[in-house]
């Protein structure tokens, strides 16, 4: 598994370097630094928006002795999204704005929901819960 991680990190960083180059030949270097400066910002505000919200939901849910089970899962997506959005790169940045907008996000939420699921039924991931 980490020679995976690793070959995942070296293509994914390439991939970005290569989007670096290839956009900067095409709008300029200013540009390019420029629309990396704004995509963060605006990915700031959006990760603080639905996160805020995915809070108030769970909040609301675990008031009414519900699991909040979407609400987190909906959490890890923003986290995961706004950290995407931290790294540098357009790549990332697409990959971060998928998992932060609300209709996109849900298809990363099944396959969550799948993976969690498979996780459990092989006894790799346990749930502990009080009454």
């Amino acid at each position: 598994m980490p020679k995976f991680i690793l070959l995942f990190i070296l293509i994914f960083s390439a991939l970005e370097i290569t989007g670096f180059i290839l956009v900067g030949n095409l709008i300029g270097v200013f540009p390019t630094l420029l629309l990396i400066i704004f995509t963060s910002i605006i990915g700031a505000w959006l990760a603080k928006r639905e996160g805020l919200q995915a809070i108030r939901v769970a909040q609301l849910q675990t008031s009414q002795r519900q699991m909040p089970s979407s609400a987190l899962l909906d959490g890890l997506c923003i986290l995961l999204g706004g950290l995407a959005l931290l790294v540098p790169g357009f790549l990332s940045d697409i990959v971060g704005f998928l998992l932060l907008i609300p209709f996109t996000r849900t298809w990363f939420k099944a396959l969550l929901k799948k993976q969690l699921n498979r996780l459990i039924q092989k006894g790799n991931f346990v749930v502990m819960h009080r009454r």
